[in-house]
């Protein structure tokens, strides 16, 4: 009989969002006619349909399959050449971020690169993880063997969990112990809190003090709308030496069900081998993508290198600002319920304290019994989301505003 990975029972329960899925098949089970009227506010799925550009760029690319002059077969795994240079032209060196074509390595999403990065990481490191947090960074962590057990309130051995509080507007600081790695998420998700340009200089101060490598998740970069918040960490200086990025193409573009995002690693960037060598990670990287992936498919990456077309980008811009508007309308809801709320400014999420003392499962339940709306508890996130639960702003502009509406009326 073959062994399994012993590391995968120490998972608890379900993953986050399969539990709220069956939660919610459970209640629209039982109650038919209020299942009429559910609106899910729970997962961060988009909504709206692809942009224009995006679509033509997909239909071209499909005929061009069509034709054996410019059929496609396999691809570089590591993306084509032509979307790794826009990427880095617009999305970095447009901006004065030092950037190279071939330190952008493509892929099919954030949440699977998040995840594989651990396989060019060693089993020793330290990792640190910020909390609330997005349960991808933990699951990842335990089913790799970086934890222990979780004790009774779910925090698993080893991991290192830096609470996001009121205090501290949840971004946490530095810890002042040293830690191998730690996961960053601006905006975050979930809170939909923004690291100011202040605190990522801490950060980036501290991990360059510790040789800490930051693995920085920048998925909702778009969202970003007060002046002076970085985009990215590599407007910090010495960024370069001790972070990884991660962005998408899913919460701008509304590739969720299309697939396509991108990895940062600078060739400058290094980590220590068993012997105590320093080694750039950038090459274990690419041989990590080469050998375990088969790249993002010919027509996806044509739709995404038309986001950064003149077009594409005034649909970006419009779907981003869509979003935003559903978070204002869904914050001054919860403004008038006397919610005390964050997020929604930078980010598509807001973070809502629950009334009452409710737990965050109760507020589950209460929501989608007494309001039927589905929201996703902030306990699902760590143990420092106990107390709070998210709202997601991808949605209709009807719904963002019914939903308010249903959230007063509580």
């Amino acid at each position: 009989m073959a062994f399994l990975n012993d590391n995968y029972l120490k998972l608890k329960a379900g993953y986050l969002f399969p539990e709220i899925g069956r939660r919610v098949k459970a209640f629209t089970d039982a109650n038919p006619e209020a299942a009429k009227r559910l609106i899910r506010c729970g997962i961060g799925d988009v909504t709206e349909p692809l942009p224009e550009a995006v679509r033509t760029a997909m239909h071209k690319a499909v005929d061009e399959l069509g034709e054996r002059a410019s059929f496609k077969g396999y691809g570089p795994e590591q993306g084509y050449e032509w979307l790794r240079a826009a990427i880095a032209m617009n999305d970095y060196r447009a901006h004065g971020i030092e950037v190279a074509d071939d330190e952008i390595i493509v892929s099919d999403g954030s949440k699977c690169d998040t995840g594989n990065i651990l396989d060019i990481l060693g089993a020793a490191n330290v990792i640190a993880v910020t909390d609330p947090v997005y349960p991808v960074y933990v699951d990842t962590n335990v089913m790799a063997g970086n934890t222990g057990e979780a004790d009774a309130h779910g925090a698993y051995g080893r991991l290192v969990y830096l609470a996001g509080n009121e205090a501290n507007g949840f971004i946490p600081p530095p810890p002042r112990g040293r830690v191998d790695v730690v996961y960053l998420c601006s905006p975050n998700n979930p809170t939909g809190s923004a690291a100011t340009r202040a605190q990522l200089e801490e950060w980036v101060a501290y991990a360059r003090a510790n040789e800490t490598l930051i693995l920085f998740d920048a998925a909702y970069e778009a969202y970003i709308t007060e002046p002076g918040v970085p985009h990215s960490i590599y407007e910090i200086p010495g960024a370069r030496e001790c972070a990884i990025e991660f962005r998408s193409f899913s919460k701008n573009g509304g590739f969720t069900g299309v697939r396509c995002a991108f990895v940062v690693v600078p060739k400058t960037l290094m980590a220590r081998t068993a012997s105590g060598e320093s080694k750039p990670l950038h090459p274990l990287w690419l041989r990590r993508q080469t050998t375990k992936f088969n790249g993002v498919s010919y027509i996806v990456q044509r739709g995404a290198e038309a986001l950064y077309s003149p077009g594409g980008k005034a649909q970006v811009r419009a779907l981003v600002e869509h979003y935003l508007g559903n978070a204002a309308v869904l914050r001054e809801g919860a403004h008038k319920a006397g919610w005390p709320t964050w997020g929604g400014v930078n980010a598509p999420y807001i973070w809502v304290k629950c009334p009452g003392g409710l737990t965050s499962w109760e507020m589950f339940d209460k929501m989608i019994g007494k309001a039927n709306v589905v929201i996703t508890p902030g306990a699902g996130f760590g143990a420092a989301g106990e107390g709070y639960f998210r709202i997601s702003a991808f949605n209709s502009r009807a719904n963002a505003e019914e939903v308010a509406r249903r959230i007063i009326a509580l």
